[in-house]
């Protein structure tokens, strides 16, 4: 799963913020859709985030979208969509073929999961987790309009090894010299998945509010 990520501004992440602060699409709706622009800290589903996608000319642009799916019928907010299984799902299908992104993150949150004797989970300690020797976190993502606006969804995948006894599950992430290649929609993205970072950085995080 990937429930919260955090953004800390950078060289590399300023930038991305800047363009999305200029935007159109956020200029033009931030009055109707009431959300200001994260631009550092931990970020929640139903945020409103700078999310990286092809633009009308094929070309790289930066777009604030609202992180997480509504469906009529759940009340809560879909913030993952698993990678496996994402190109089958009527829900998903046509973000994976056509409507790919990336959400750059400074690093991602995770909590331990911890079986009881009941055959249950519960919550341990809060991790802060990231690439191994990266400075940036490029998480995969698909997105949608709802309601005349971009949404995304965070793609996951099995765990590294590294983190297996973490959680049972992680963000997709890639490299940053294939993410221009990810949210292109004339790639297979099935091709980019030998490609993904499982060998990640980990360490407990102090505040683990939840």
């Amino acid at each position: 799963m990937c429930c919260r990520f955090y953004m800390e501004m950078s060289p590399k992440l300023r930038p991305i913020v800047e363009a999305a602060q200029r935007s159109a699409l956020y200029r033009n709706n931030v009055a109707r859709i009431a959300k200001p622009l994260t631009t550092e800290g931990e970020v929640f589903p139903d945020m409103l985030v700078p999310v990286l996608a092809s633009n009308k000319a094929g070309e790289k642009a930066v777009f604030p979208m609202i992180w997480g799916y509504h469906f009529d019928g759940i009340k809560r907010t879909v913030a993952n969509a698993r990678s496996e299984t994402a190109a089958e799902k009527p829900s998903f299908k046509e973000g994976w073929a056509e409507h790919r992104c990336i959400i750059p993150a400074s690093w991602y949150y995770e909590w331990e999961h911890i079986a009881t004797p009941t055959g249950k989970t519960r919550p341990g300690d809060k991790y802060a987790i990231l690439p191994k020797g990266r400075d940036m976190t490029w998480l995969c993502g698909i997105y949608r309009m709802e309601q005349n606006f971009p949404h995304f969804v965070i793609l996951t995948r099995e765990p590294g090894e590294s983190i297996s006894f973490i959680h049972d599950r992680m963000p997709l992430i890639l490299p940053e010299d294939a993410v221009t290649k990810w949210i292109d929609p004339n790639v297979n993205p099935h091709r980019l998945l030998a490609a993904a970072l499982t060998n990640m950085a980990f360490e407990k995080d102090a505040d683990r509010g939840r």
